[in-house]
């Protein structure tokens, strides 16, 4: 019995090499916390908080057609403007009826129509401008950078044949729409999206 007494204590006696915790310690600075004083906490309840989105899209392809969209309507797809063009895009009739839409209110309340339908005429434009596309992009007219997104933007404000005529006049061709917006304009305010998800289409029909 006194044999497995002393085992035992001297089981549980301290050791001298004791297990170094240092590294484990946290310095006083992570304590200190800013806590707002009263003036502060008024001051910030009296700021008016207003809703904000910011969705980036960045040079995307969805960032170049609601970048465009938004410009047209602010993404409105019951939008009809003064002049008869309609949905989020701003399509005339007459525009529709070449892709396949031959019903214009039908058209107005149908968003994914919309959509199939900016797809289609953009597909459209980027083949009856093939050539200019090769030919052109990567110089400057006027002094902006010609770039596919851009001149596909110009034609959706325009119309192709006119973007043709511009380009190969470098840039003497005037045009501007009922607003006053201009070819150069957009081919600069659009410069530079990825539109390589379009691909050229002849017969591209929304419907």
């Amino acid at each position: 019995m006194l044999c497995v007494a002393v085992f035992l204590v001297s089981g549980f006696s301290p050791k001298e090499n004791t297990t170094d915790l240092s590294h484990y310690k946290i310095t006083d600075k992570i304590y200190v916390y800013h806590v707002p004083t009263q003036q502060e906490a008024l001051h910030g309840a009296t700021i008016v908080k207003k809703p904000f989105f910011n969705l980036f899209l960045g040079k995307t392809f969805i960032g170049f057609k609601e970048a465009l969209g938004f410009n047209e309507s602010t993404g409105n797809y019951a939008s009809i403007n003064k002049y008869g063009y309609l949905g989020k895009y701003q399509f005339a009739a007459a525009t529709l009826s070449l892709i396949g839409v031959h019903n214009p209110s039908a058209f107005l309340q149908n968003a994914a129509l919309q959509e199939r339908a900016f797809i289609a005429h953009t597909a459209r434009n980027k083949w009856i401008l093939r050539r200019d596309i090769k030919r052109f992009v990567g110089k400057r007219i006027q002094g902006v950078l010609i770039t596919e997104s851009g001149i596909l933007a110009a034609a959706h404000l325009a119309g192709a044949g006119n973007v043709k005529k511009y380009l190969r006049s470098d840039g003497v061709f005037l045009f501007e729409d009922a607003f006053g917006t201009t070819i150069h304009v957009y081919l600069k305010k659009f410069s530079g999206y990825d539109t390589s998800y379009i691909k050229p289409n002849k017969k591209a029909k929304a419907v």
